[in-house]
Order: C-alpha cells, then structure tokens, then sequence
C-alpha cells in the first residue's frame, strides 16, 4: 500500500496493529462452548463469504490508512473446515489492504478431525506460519465428555501433522475437569509438554452461562471441581510448566522464550487490531480516540449486511479514557511482564494511586520490575479481578 504512515498519535499505536478473521463454522457445538459459532449441515458457500470478508476488510483499511500488520489471526469456529484456496484468499486480502511486516506471524486455529496434510501443506502455501490445535485432553474419555469429536490418538497425529509442516505450532488443553486429580493432570501435562514444540494454551473449565454444561451444571449433573481443587490444578499448571522450561507468560499460556503467541501479545499489551468477520470485536484507534468496533454475529445476517453496506459492523463505541485504562490494566497485568504504569497514566489520564499500589506491593500481590514495569506475582495472578479493581479504584 502506498498511504504514509500515520503518527502515533496515541498510546496504543506502539503496541502494533493486527488482523483478527473469524471463521465462524463449526462441525459440532461443543457442551462448554460461549463462542459466536455455528454448526451448518449444508455446505458453506465460502466463495460468497471469502467476498464479503473481502469488502469488510477494505472498509476497515479505508479508515486505518498506514498500518503495517504484524499478525494476522484466523479464528473461529473452526477456520480448518476451510480450503487453502479461501485461507489463501483472505491473506491476499489482508495484504493488499495493508502493508505487512516481513515476518508478520499469521495463526490458523484447527480441530484435530479436520487435519489433513494436504490441507495442512495447503495451508502452509497460503502463507499460514503457525498453526493452533484445539486439543483439549489426551484421554478420550474426557474428550467424549467434553463433546470432542477426535480421539487423543488423532489428536497427537493431528500434533504430528503440524509438526511436519508448521516450524510454530501450539495446541490446547482444559484442565479442572469434573473428578480430575492433581496427579492425573500433572501426567497429562508432561506428555503434553513432550509433544509441544514451544507453545501451551491451559484453560481452566469455566461454566458459562447458556451452555449445555450450565444446564447440568445447574441440575446437580455435572461437578467441577470446588475453588480450593481448581486452585492445585492451577499450581501444578504453573510448577510443571516451568520446570519444563515453558513458563507462564500470561495466565493461561506457557512458552518457550521467544516462541510466545505474537497476536495474543498484541491484545494483552493493549494493541490495535481489526475484527473481521460475524461477531468479530476490534480496537481502533482514530486521532485521539480508541474505538471498540463489534460486527453482527449471525452468520447469514452479516453476509447480507455486508452484501448490501460494505460491511458488517453493527457498533462502533468511542472509549472513555477511563475505561481505556480499566482495560489495559485487565489485559496488561495477565502477562508476565506486566504493565508499564506511564502508559496507563496516558490512557487513563491520571496515575495510579501510589498508596493503593504499596499496599498491593506489601501484600505479596504485585511486584515492581525493572524499569518501573509492575506485575502480578504468583499469589496475585489467581485474583487479579481484585487487583485490577483496586488499582482502578
């Protein structure tokens, strides 16, 4: 692209720009899953959606002249349902919409039962270069009862196919399973941690509201495990990961130095990014403003939007700094690194209480870095909604 590049006029800008793409087609609704996805038993017309992601994302671009894309992220949904021809079509379009950092890292989520290698090498010729796999656990009565599709053999060949064609791959687990051990969990994770090259996303079961596990949640058919067990698997997460050389470096993801999720970092670090695709959410920046874009969820209804406006975007909220600096707090202080605390001072527009910060200190619940950066400490990460709610107080 040939527009000049804009200043940074705002504290986000520094952090990097990025493209997120949601797919948003599933072969199956998974009991557990809050996600804006959709199960589909016709065939998908991903020509006439590959035009419509093709025009939003030449909306977007028209009001975020001088980006230069350092990510790019296919979500969804399931983006592995699709063929390499419209992955590869989406990241033509992304790149002839903006310019691209050379070594810009492009992510596809995939589900262990659509993984192919010749997809996958298809995949790897569109300009993918990292591969993300939905795994979830490596027994397959857990997976059955996690409403999986895939065995764990298939999974760890889905691990293999990846490795094959991917030099960066990661894939997923959920732990606090109903009756799940510490013991049982901590071997799960070393065969895991065998498996994965550099890269570990360990999510916690949440019981979200409107699921098919809320349900039985609420009919006394379905037991996580109580805040004191959730809290051991938490422990045995971060002690095993470590000693393994893949450290936290936010609350669910572990890596090896340098091999952390560049996208992912460019949203807890309070970056810009666009949303594209049905019920995708940006950030944008716009002068001095930060926007909060939110497009429409239903699959169909924003094929017509964008088919009949150009786009899909449904909301377009300008951020009060306050809650800018609410935000960044919530997304900063889940990494490791933690936050710089000027930079909250310039979106929030004031500093942080020097006295609330001390107590946080003293307490053994934030820690100050070098540099003045502040963090969350081991015994901080596990309640970080009260420390962010006492620092923004």
């Amino acid at each position: 692209m040939g527009a000049a590049p804009v200043a940074p006029d705002h504290p986000t800008r520094d952090a990097g720009f990025g493209v997120y793409l949601h797919w948003p087609f599933c072969a199956s609704k998974c009991p557990y899953c809050d996600f804006n996805s959709h199960v589909r038993h016709a065939p998908v017309d991903e020509a006439r959606f590959l035009a419509a992601f093709r025009a939003e994302i030449a909306h977007v671009a028209a009001r975020t002249p001088g980006r230069r894309v350092s990510s790019i992220f296919l979500g969804g949904g399931t983006p592995s349902l699709m063929s390499p021809r419209t992955v590869a079509g989406l990241l033509d379009a992304v790149a002839g919409a903006w310019s691209m950092e050379p070594d810009a890292e492009i992510t596809l989520e995939a589900n262990p039962t659509s993984v192919e290698a010749t997809r996958f090498r298809g995949y790897r010729e569109a300009g993918v270069n990292r591969v993300s796999l939905g795994v979830q656990a490596l027994d397959d009565a857990s997976l059955k009862s996690l409403g999986r599709l895939h065995t764990a053999e298939e999974a760890m060949a889905a691990v293999s196919t990846a490795a094959a064609h991917f030099e960066r791959y990661s894939f997923d687990l959920i732990y606090a399973r109903p009756d799940q051990t510490p013991d049982a969990w901590k071997a799960e994770l070393r065969e895991a941690i065998a498996r994965a090259a550099e890269h570990l996303s360990l999510y916690q079961l949440t019981i979200e509201p409107g699921t098919p596990f809320h349900g039985l949640a609420a009919a006394g058919r379905l037991t996580p495990p109580d805040e004191d067990a959730a809290r051991a698997l938490y422990d045995v997460t971060q002690e095993v990961c470590e000693a393994a050389g893949l450290p936290a470096y936010e609350i669910s993801n572990h890596a090896r130095p340098g091999a952390q999720s560049r996208h992912n970092l460019l949203y807890w670090r309070y970056g810009e990014y666009a949303g594209i695709g049905p019920g995708a959410h940006g950030r944008l920046v716009a002068g001095a403003d930060r926007l909060g874009t939110v497009t429409e969820k239903a699959p169909e209804a924003w094929l017509a939007r964008v088919e009949r406006d150009g786009h899909g975007v449904v909301e377009t909220e300008t951020i009060a700094a306050s809650d800018q600096g609410d935000e960044f707090l919530m997304m900063g202080l889940r990494l490791a690194e933690g936050i710089d605390p000027a930079r909250y001072a310039a979106l929030k527009g004031r500093p942080l209480d020097a006295a609330r910060l001390d107590a946080l200190v003293g307490d053994g619940l934030v820690r100050r870095l070098e540099g003045g950066r502040i963090a969350a400490t081991p015994r901080g990460a596990p309640v970080l909604n009260a420390l962010v709610a006492t620092l923004a107080a």
